[in-house]
C-alpha cells in the first residue's frame, strides 16, 4: 500500500448541529476545539507524487521552509523550557514557528533555502506575548525599566523598584502571593544544509539553553518593601556567538497560601518577550 500523506485544508468548519459528533465519517472529521464543535475534510494525495511532481514544487519548498521554521521554533521554545508549560497558551508553538516563518520569508536565498536570520530580525520577537490572551502589561504594571543585557551577552538583569503590589497588579481570585520572573533564551541562525536536505543551526553552541531568575514570594497588598533585582549569569556557556540572538522576557506567577505553604495558581501567570540583544 502507498504512503499516503494527509494535507489539512487551512478552512475549517463549525459543526452548528445540536448532534456534537467525535471522530470520522464519510471523509469528514468532528471534534472539538477550544469549547467550539468543528469539522475538516482530509484530501489524501500519495507522498511519492509530492516530492517528484514538478507541480508540487513549490510545496516543497514550502514544506522545507516550514521546517526550518519550526526547528528554529523548538530552540526559542526550549530556552524557555522550564516556563513554556507555565506560561504559555496552547497555540505558543504555532505562533513562534509563524514569526520564524516570517524571518525565514525574509531571508536571502531561493525559495525552500531562504536563510533564517534571527539575529538580523530579532527585533521581531519584542513584545512576544507567551499568553495571547493574558498581555503581561495587562497583569503587571508597576513602572519598570528594560532588563539590561552586558556587551558579553552572557549576564542579564531586572531591577524594579519598590511599588504597591495592590494598586499594580492584577491578580487572579485566591492569589496572596506573586513572584516575579526573568528568563532568558538563545536561538541561533538557521542555514540550509544540502547535505542534511534540512535546516540546521549555523552554531549549535548554545541553541536553545537560557536561564531563568525567580523572586522571592511576595504578598499581595501593600508595598513589596524594597528593590526587587533578578539577573541571570550564563557565563558558564562560554563566549556567545555572534550568530546567536538572545531573547529575554519577565513574567509573573500567582500563588494561594494555604497553612503557610504556597501552592502555584494555574491561571493569570504571563510572560512577554522585553528585549533581544
Amino acid at each position: 500500500m502507498p504512503l499516503q500523506l494527509v494535507l489539512k485544508p487551512f478552512i475549517m468548519a463549525r459543526n452548528n448541529s445540536f448532534i456534537k459528533l467525535d471522530g470520522t465519517l464519510d471523509g469528514l472529521t468532528f471534534y472539538r476545539q477550544n469549547g467550539e464543535s468543528l469539522v475538516k475534510t482530509k484530501s489524501q494525495i500519495s507522498k511519492k507524487r509530492i516530492m517528484n511532481d514538478p507541480a508540487y514544487k513549490r510545496t516543497r519548498e514550502n514544506m522545507m521552509e516550514f521546517g526550518g521554521a519550526a526547528r528554529a521554533g523548538k530552540a526559542f521554545r526550549d530556552g524557555f523550557a522550564n516556563m513554556v508549560k507555565l506560561m504559555g497558551d496552547s497555540y505558543l508553538s504555532a505562533r513562534v514557528s509563524g514569526l520564524m516563518k516570517r524571518v525565514n520569508s525574509a531571508g536571502t536565498g531561493k525559495r525552500g533555502e531562504r536563510d533564517i536570520d534571527v539575529v538580523a530580525m530579532r527585533d521581531l520577537f519584542r513584545g512576544f506575548e507567551f499568553n495571547k490572551q493574558l498581555p503581561f502589561k495587562s497583569v503587571f504594571y508597576a513602572p519598570n525599566p528594560v532588563p539590561t543585557i552586558e556587551a558579553a551577552r552572557d549576564i542579564v538583569s531586572w531591577k524594579i523598584d519598590d511599588f504597591d503590589t495592590a494598586a499594580f497588579i492584577t491578580a487572579p481570585e485566591g492569589a496572596t502571593h506573586f513572584k516575579l520572573v526573568l528568563a532568558a533564551g538563545y536561538v541561533s541562525n538557521y542555514s540550509y544544509e544540502l547535505a542534511t536536505n534540512s535546516y540546521e543551526p549555523v552554531d549549535d553552541t548554545v541553541n536553545g539553553l537560557g536561564g531563568t531568575d525567580i523572586s522571592a514570594a511576595i504578598p499581595i497588598g501593600g508595598m513589596v518593601g524594597g528593590l526587587t533585582t533578578l539577573e541571570i549569569d550564563m557565563t558558564g556557556l562560554g563566549a556567545i556567538p555572534a550568530t546567536s540572538a538572545l531573547f529575554v522576557s519577565t513574567g509573573i506567577v500567582f500563588y494561594q497560601e494555604i497553612n503557610t505553604e504556597l501552592y502555584e495558581l494555574a491561571q493569570s501567570n504571563t510572560m512577554v518577550v522585553a528585549v533581544s540583544g
